[in-house]
């Protein structure tokens, strides 16, 4: 696949990433707005990102999250020593957990969430600490899955078409 058809792991200018692909290449992501993201009222600008990288948004929920639902989601960190502030960090206050869609999403979406010191991601510019890191982005379509079933109902998420197929894909 050609580089205008991938958003690559890096940020490079000029590298579009697309949605509404034909299905056998549509793909779906979990992204989370933690708690800081939600307290600071950045949902907006965050949502903003990725329907301007051309995505679907087919789900979508503010929670307040669980111990249960965090020990789940973060499985493999249990045994950290930062796991217990990871907990108390995403049991403090309302998540948005959504589910996005589109050609090469997950891959896509790490790059556009970046790291704290990446300028021109959306930790880069959001966050304002490591452990204050506004969101959460799977990082494996295999992960995704899991992790959308971890939020979501199968039911919750909702298929629609989006009417800029044609017009991003030349379909």
């Amino acid at each position: 696949m050609g580089s205008l058809g991938r958003c690559l792991a890096r940020n490079l200018p000029g590298l579009r990433c697309y949605s509404s692909a034909p299905p056998a290449l549509q793909e779906k992501t979990l992204l989370l707005a933690k708690p800081d993201a939600v307290q600071r009222r950045l949902l907006g600008i965050i949502i903003q990102r990725f329907e301007r990288r051309g995505f679907k948004l087919v789900a979508m929920k503010l929670l307040q999250v669980d111990r249960g639902l965090v020990d789940r989601h973060y499985e493999q960190l249990r045994l950290k020593p930062f796991y217990p502030a990871l907990v108390a960090y995403m049991t403090s206050g309302p998540v948005v957990a959504m589910v996005w869609e589109g050609y090469d999403v997950v891959r896509c979406a790490r790059a556009m969430v970046g790291d704290s010191s990446a300028v021109g991601t959306i930790r880069g510019d959001l966050s304002v600490h490591i452990t204050r890191n506004v969101v959460h982005a799977s990082d494996s379509v295999e992960m995704a899955q899991r992790e959308i079933g971890f939020w979501f109902q199968r039911d919750e998420l909702v298929a629609w078409d989006s009417r800029d197929r044609d017009s991003i894909y030349g379909l």
